[in-house]
């Protein structure tokens, strides 16, 4: 079973990236750390976690609680970039590539990013995915499609612009 130190263990070696999942689903640090610290509640009140199961359970707690907090619904009639500025950075020292990645990701609308991140980032199999979300797995596989697209379509515009703007600086 999970003891306090296996809870401490996964928090401190894994906080990165739990909070950073939570991030990927909300685009929104406020929102982020609500997702992070209810999954962290959940599994320091003891639910009956062995401790090989902890950090997926946590990530499992996280998408729950982001999905309740964000209500992501597809879009059928989107695809496009939320437009909302992505909230990247913080202090934290990231390569432009991956600061373009992760901002191509903020970007995607709500339900696009949602899918996304749960099936090709915590590769959820279709079926639970669409569960999940409360939609059609043909919802799931269309955003999935949507937010490639949209990520691919993004990165390379930010490598453009990061290519010329590297031109004009050096010559």
């Amino acid at each position: 079973m999970l003891n306090k130190g296996h809870i401490r263990k996964l928090f401190t070696e894994d906080m990165t990236g739990l909070y950073l999942l939570s991030l990927l689903l909300t685009a929104n640090h406020e929102k982020a750390e609500q997702c992070f610290v209810a999954g962290v509640e959940d599994t320091v009140k003891g639910n009956p976690v062995f401790k090989e199961w902890a950090h997926s359970w946590a990530k499992r707690t996280i998408v729950n609680n982001a999905i309740k907090i964000m209500s992501p619904h597809p879009n059928r009639a989107s695809g496009t970039f939320a437009g909302m500025p992505p909230e990247v950075g913080g202090g934290l020292q990231r390569t432009q590539d991956h600061q373009a990645t992760i901002a191509s990701v903020l970007a995607l609308e709500d339900f696009d990013r949602f899918v996304f991140v749960m099936s090709v980032l915590e590769q959820y199999p279709d079926k639970e995915g669409s569960d999940l979300l409360g939609c059609s797995e043909q919802d799931v596989r269309e955003a999935r499609m949507r937010a490639l697209q949209q990520i691919a379509e993004y990165t390379k515009h930010e490598v453009t612009e990061s290519k010329l703007s590297e031109e004009m600086q050096h010559g």
